[in-house]
């Protein structure tokens, strides 16, 4: 039972019991499956919480040359890279700290190809690929939106890989299905299906919600094992963000103050939309408030207002049993994926602690933010 007093406010917590029963599904999926999945740090980087998900996947998957490095320092393994573009300042390091490198375009591989020659060709080359096709309906998750920066398409490969290139990398599902998954494959298969039989490894990327309560588990084993069966000659790789932390934790706040304008009650929190939960206004998505419901008629409602001074920082509205009040505990649910990797000190707002409930019943403290983080910054 997690003691919400003993926790300050505004927190992140995550839960690891729940982090544990989804690191136990994703390594059954793995397992079963015959296929490495692997942790994308652009949806979770706490990186105190690497040992314990080592006790479940291998390795991470990194979009910069800060996060690979986070995973060759913290993880204690060579990263699969991908990045949009890599810079001639980055690249000679990005070379230590990965095993794998993808590349957006030919253009990249060729540039930098003299560079992993030598380097001994240690590293694995790939090139994303744009299928074309996806089921994500927010334009700004939308990978293979038409005119997408993202990925190589078919037309412009012709019938050979360029000379080096290992396998191939797809990135198109976004908190998707198996299903997703498999009409994903189909039209990865009809633009590229000539040069599958011919590469070493196919990165299915992320998007893959399989610790959603959900999520066909099984349907997602036997389509991976029939595509295995298909390509002998492939190793395939998952790399999932949200799926790792989905559900394993909250973000705490409280109630400051609440002011009234035009009928519209608004409770102003401890933290902030804009700068703590940002995907809830890029989305945009109504998180869910423990305890809360939508408006109910003849119960108290209100919007929810942050602490910055941003207009539209606020989302609303919800009904509660009873009236708000200063100092009422806010907690609102799965708030540890790209969340935490996105926040920002927008108007030197305090940070967030990050915290862990453990196994045991504790709360464990993981990391407090003070003045100084914020005026570093500017330094």
């Amino acid at each position: 039972m997690i003691d919400i007093p003993s926790i300050p406010s505004p927190c992140y917590v995550i839960e690891e019991r729940r982090l544990r029963e989804n690191l136990a599904r994703i390594k059954q999926v793995e397992t079963r499956a015959g296929v490495k999945i692997i942790l994308a740090l652009k949806a979770f980087a706490m990186w105190k919480t690497f040992p314990l998900i080592r006790e479940y996947v291998s390795c991470a998957t990194a979009s910069s040359i800060y996060e690979a490095r986070l995973v060759y320092e913290k993880m204690g393994c060579r990263a699969h890279v991908c990045s949009p573009a890599y810079t001639e300042t980055d690249f000679a390091e990005l070379l230590q700290y990965s095993s794998h490198i993808t590349f957006n375009s030919t253009g990249q591989f060729g540039k930098f190809r003299p560079l992993v020659e030598a380097d001994g060709n240690r590293v694995s080359c790939g090139l994303r690929i744009n299928p074309e096709y996806s089921v994500v309906k927010t334009a700004l998750y939308d990978p293979c939106m038409a005119g997408s920066r993202l990925g190589v398409t078919s037309d412009i490969l012709g019938n050979a890989l360029p000379k080096g290139i290992d396998g191939l990398h797809f990135h198109a599902l976004c908190e998707s299905s198996s299903y997703d998954l498999e009409n994903t494959l189909r039209a990865v298969e009809t633009r590229f299906g000539r040069f599958l039989p011919h590469i070493k490894w196919l990165n299915m990327g992320g998007g893959h919600l399989m610790t959603h309560s959900d999520y066909d588990i099984e349907h997602l084993i036997a389509l991976l094992v029939s595509f295995k069966a298909k390509y002998p000659n492939l190793q395939i790789i998952l790399e999932p963000g949200s799926a790792f932390v989905w559900q394993a934790g909250f973000l705490l706040a409280t109630v400051v103050d609440i002011v009234e304008n035009q009928g519209i009650r608004t409770a102003i929190i401890d933290a902030s939309f804009a700068c703590h939960m940002p995907d809830c206004l890029e989305m945009p998505y109504r998180p869910v408030i423990r305890g809360a419901t939508e408006p109910v008629p003849g119960r108290p409602a209100y919007r929810i207002g942050g602490c910055s001074c941003l207009s539209g920082d606020y989302m609303g509205e919800w009904s509660f049993k009873s009236p708000l009040r200063e100092g009422d505990k806010l907690i609102f649910e799965d708030m540890i994926h790209y969340t935490t990797v996105k926040t920002t000190m927008f108007n030197g707002i305090p940070h967030p602690s990050v915290a862990m409930w453990t196994a045991n019943d504790e709360l464990k403290i993981l990391r407090t933010f003070a003045y100084e983080d914020y005026r570093d910054r500017m330094d």
